[in-house]
Parts: structure tokens; C-alpha cells; sequence
């Protein structure tokens, strides 16, 4: 999950045609818009690696490390829940509401994405906590 964090919203929002042209390379978006959505690239990156070192390190309690990196690698996909709950913003821009790219089997793809992202990492903190010793 770290790693998808790390460079799925750099693929999704800037690189692959089909999703690009929908959020970074759209040119009607306003260049504040596309401002915040390199934010959002930028930060997922950075919420990413940390992540991901945190998982890694030698360094600390495991399970306080593996449950700090899934509460920040969580925050990407919870602010998509949060950021839908705004006035005046939209999970898909009225000129994409067609786009089969946008839903899957009837389910908007942001919202399914986000959900899975959110089970994998319950998953996987459940996993991969280690038992409490007891005396």
C-alpha cells in the first residue's frame, strides 16, 4: 500500500492518458486547480516513503511503526471522503460523466479505489500487528 501511496496518484492524475486528461494535463482546469492536485501528488509521495521507511525500520516498536505508517498512508484516501463532503466539489467533472473510466459496475471509481486502499491497509495492520507479550 506504501507504494501505491508513493506513485498511484502520480500515474493516475499526471501520466496515463485516460485519467490525466481529467485532473493535471486538463486544460480547463484553472492553474490553481492543477496546483492543488500536484499538492495532492506531492504529498501522497511524501506520505508514501514514509510509510514505507517506517515499515522498514530497524528502528522503534514495530507495531508503533506499522500503526503510524497506516495512519498516514491512510489520509490520501480519507481526504477523498472528506473533500466530497465540500460545497461546489464533485467526484467527476461534468465533462467526464460518461467516461467509462469514472465507475465500475456502477460504483464511482475515486470511492471504490479509496475504499479498497482503506480495506488493504486494515488488512494488513491487522496482520501485521505482532501479539502483546503478557507477564
Amino acid at each position: 500500500m506504501a507504494a501505491g501511496t508513493t506513485v498511484g496518484p502520480l500515474v493516475v492524475d499526471a501520466v496515463l492518458p485516460v485519467t490525466a486528461r481529467q485532473h493535471l494535463r486538463n486544460p480547463r482546469w484553472p492553474a490553481h486547480a492543477k496546483f492543488h492536485n500536484a499538492q495532492y501528488i506531492v504529498m501522497s509521495a511524501v506520505l508514501g516513503v514514509v510509510g514505507l521507511r517506517l515499515v522498514n525500520s530497524p528502528h522503534g516498536d514495530p507495531d508503533h511503526n506499522l500503526l503510524t505508517a497506516t495512519a498516514m498512508l491512510s489520509a490520501p484516501w480519507l481526504g477523498m471522503y472528506g473533500a466530497a463532503a465540500f460545497p461546489g466539489t464533485a467526484l467527476i467533472d461534468q465533462e467526464f460523466r460518461d467516461s467509462p473510466a469514472n465507475t465500475f459496475r456502477g460504483v464511482e471509481v475515486n470511492i471504490l479505489v479509496g475504499s479498497i486502499c482503506l480495506s488493504l491497509l486494515g488488512v494488513s495492520l491487522a496482520l501485521g500487528r505482532r501479539p502483546r507479550r503478557t507477564l
